[in-house]
């Protein structure tokens, strides 16, 4: 069990920021859409009800720190386990104790950090001591539950999201930092308080933790943090940037959505913000490759051919030099016409397959290498699309019998694809004038 008070020889042996952990709502900071006044954790508290939940959040947003007061103004128990250490044996051997505190009138809070890392049997053998009120549940998560936990588990556990400290958030923390015993005295210049939130990053442990380095380095009857020391200190650091996790597809998606959006600014801020995180240009290369299909296509293919050629630079140059054809390429495909005709289409080609029976090629347009190909009637009645005008076959069939005459691709009125659907609208006319339609029609 946690305890949230300890010694003071223990507390000043514990890092700044376990030492500044809040022991109240009142004295925790940020989330006041959970715990300001009428919100859910304070009525919660005020009536002394505790439900299972699932706090979801960035690091460094207090969801730790806020099962505990939780836990402790319920006057419950607190049972603490971390999904990358523990397994089935350790929930049996939590449930134990809190059926036996249970026995003796007091509840428990059995907190499980990083819970998405629990396989589906361990997240099952939660289930029926939550539904039988042995323990009360409590996960926290970075990553997003709806796709990381078990439907069961989720249906028993409210789903709470934190989301990072704001800029006032952190400077209040680090207010009450500069005030704690071990750090009073020390002064920190303008500079490198700015430098310092914004490493932050809306996370209050990266603050502590980087600002108890830099106290450590600060010489002097009155120490000092000065820019020079704090850019020292932050020279290697990176903004957050969690590859795999929700932090990463946000911030992909931000690109992508910025590219289809036209907006070649957002875009390229985009960009930089995965490649300040510590992404993988090359990650990025691929993605702006796929978006140049998606997004653009055929209302200018060019933008597939320079995507192509940004993705080899990068390759042939590495960094930082071939990010800049990575940028060229954003910017392209951002001021670039936009058609997803051809995402749509290929997409219902596939729905259209999936779902249709398995038709046999018609017979004009099977190969007749043999002569008993020929003899079965395969490619009989083709017609070789260039003997014909414009190379195109009035009324000729391509798909299966019972497919005849179905559409998939529909140009869109921008770009190159104006003259692509001007284009097919006239041979789609033809098609439908031909004397000799042979729509699933077999020779």
């Amino acid at each position: 069990m946690n305890d949230l008070f300890a010694t003071d020889a223990a507390q000043q042996a514990q890092p700044l920021a376990a030492r500044l952990r809040p022991t109240s709502l009142d004295e925790y900071v940020g989330q006041q859409h959970l715990v300001g006044d009428g919100k859910p954790f304070r009525q919660a508290l005020e009536r002394g009800q505790l439900h299972s939940m699932i706090l979801w959040g960035p690091p460094g947003t207090g969801k730790t720190t806020l099962a505990l007061i939780l836990a402790q103004a319920v006057d419950a128990a607190f049972i603490t386990l971390s999904a990358v250490l523990s397994g089935v044996k350790d929930i049996r051997a939590a449930v134990e104790q809190a059926q036996v505190r249970l026995g003796q009138g007091r509840r428990t809070v059995l907190f499980v950090d990083e819970v998405h890392r629990f396989n589906k049997a361990q997240q099952d053998a939660f289930l029926p001591h939550v539904e039988e009120g042995t323990i009360t549940f409590i996960g926290a998560t970075t990553e997003n539950p709806s796709f990381e936990l078990n439907n069961a588990l989720l249906s028993r556990a409210r789903v709470y999201r934190l989301r990072s400290l704001t800029s006032d958030d952190l400077r209040g923390l680090l207010a009450r930092a500069l005030a704690e015993p071990s750090l009073k005295g020390m002064q920190l210049d303008d500079e490198a308080r700015e430098l310092l939130l914004n490493y932050a990053d809306g996370d209050a442990r990266r603050l502590l933790n980087m600002l108890e380095v830099a106290a450590d380095l600060a010489d002097g009857e009155t120490p000092v943090i000065d820019a020079e020391l704090m850019r020292e200190v932050l020279r290697d650091a990176v903004r957050r940037f969690d590859k795999g996790g929700d932090l990463f597809y946000d911030q992909i998606s931000a690109l992508h959505k910025s590219v289809r959006g036209s907006d070649p600014d957002a875009a390229l801020y985009w960009f930089a913000r995965m490649l300040d995180g510590g992404c993988d240009p090359l990650y990025i290369a691929r993605r702006v490759v796929r978006m140049a299909s998606e997004e653009v296509a055929n209302a200018d293919p060019r933008a597939l051919t320079l995507c192509l050629q940004a993705w080899d630079v990068q390759e042939r140059l590495g960094s930082p030099e071939g990010e800049l054809a990575i940028a060229q390429a954003i910017a392209y495909l951002a001021v670039a016409p936009k058609s997803n005709a051809v995402y749509k289409a290929y997409n219902q080609a596939r729905a259209l397959v999936r779902d249709h029976p398995t038709d046999e090629v018609p017979l004009h347009l099977r190969n007749a290498p043999t002569q008993l190909m020929k003899d079965e009637g395969f490619g009989a009645e083709y017609h070789y699309a260039h003997d014909f005008p414009d190379a195109f076959v009035a009324g000729e069939n391509y798909f299966p019998a019972s497919l005849s005459g179905t559409r998939l691709y529909e140009p869109v009125n921008r770009g190159l694809e104006i003259k692509v659907s001007e284009k097919l609208a006239r041979l789609r006319g033809l098609n439908a004038e031909s004397d000799w339609q042979r729509y699933g029609e077999e020779p």
